[in-house]
């Protein structure tokens, strides 16, 4: 595929998906929402890929939205404007639902709908001079589209907050709020990064989908009966599966398995 808003390379067995757009603070437009879109759907379906970073360059990691795209939101009907929402909810979906490991390395700020991007990935790696911001109620709007992954990355406390005040707050705070899941100074981030892709890497990989799958379906689930049916529903069938068995074998008998080759 050919980008105009990002570049994705692949080294190994990860790929990164890079924001390239410096000179707008890698503000997203509908280019750059249908490029992640396809990038993550096409890397996803990947079986030789084991994770995929979303990075950016430039000194900000993404202001939200475009200034001219949201120019142009101004003039849209209600119907165009649902069109487009459906659009930007699909790219997040996409990210979250990715069947490889997403890992968001966050170079610098990050603001409204860039706070989604990052949300919709499964582990967050910030610099320690990164800041966030929620801002959209400053301009009258809402960030309802982002909110389903803003607030399970940093819950319904510290959102309720966020969202109303629109208050820009530090990596530091994100951190403590469980937003970052881990922080490193600038010159550091790389090792950081590569340090979790390193963990990743010595997993099995449809052990890791699974895992990432269940986490989702399971978090803020009921206890119920169908519950505690579907997980012991996943570990028979996980045991069963062929990297279960291989994996169980190979720690029995202290030998590696295939998926270290």
């Amino acid at each position: 595929m050919e980008f105009q808003t990002l570049n994705v390379t692949t080294e190994g067995r990860v790929a990164t998906v890079t924001l390239n757009r410096p000179d707008v603070r890698n503000a997203f437009n509908e280019t750059t929402i249908a490029e992640i879109t396809g990038a993550f759907r096409a890397l996803g379906a990947s079986a030789e890929l084991r994770a995929i970073v979303l990075a950016a360059n430039g000194p900000a990691f993404c202001a939200g939205a475009d200034l001219n795209w949201m120019k142009k939101m101004a003039a849209y009907t209600r119907e165009e404007n649902l069109a487009d929402a459906a659009q930007l909810a699909e790219m997040l979906r996409t990210i979250y639902t990715c069947p490889k490991p997403v890992l968001a390395k966050v170079q610098g700020d990050c603001y409204a709908g860039g706070m989604g991007l990052v949300a919709a990935c499964d582990i967050i790696v910030a610099a320690e001079t990164a800041n966030f911001c929620l801002s959209e109620v400053k301009l009258g709007l809402i960030p309802a589209t982002i909110s389903p992954y803003v607030i399970r990355a940093m819950g319904e406390n510290a959102s309720r907050r966020y969202f109303l005040t629109a208050e820009r707050f530090s990596a530091q705070e994100a951190h403590r709020i469980g937003f970052v899941h881990q922080l490193a100074p600038a010159a550091e981030l790389d090792a950081a990064v590569t340090g979790i892709l390193k963990s990743l890497a010595g997993n099995s990989p449809n052990a890791v989908k699974e895992a990432k799958r269940l986490v989702q379906d399971i978090a803020g689930a009921p206890l119920t009966a169908h519950l505690i049916a579907d997980t012991a529903q996943r570990i028979a069938d996980i045991r069963s599966s062929d990297e279960g068995k291989e994996g169980v074998k190979s720690f029995l008998e202290k030998a590696k398995p295939g998926w270290l080759s």
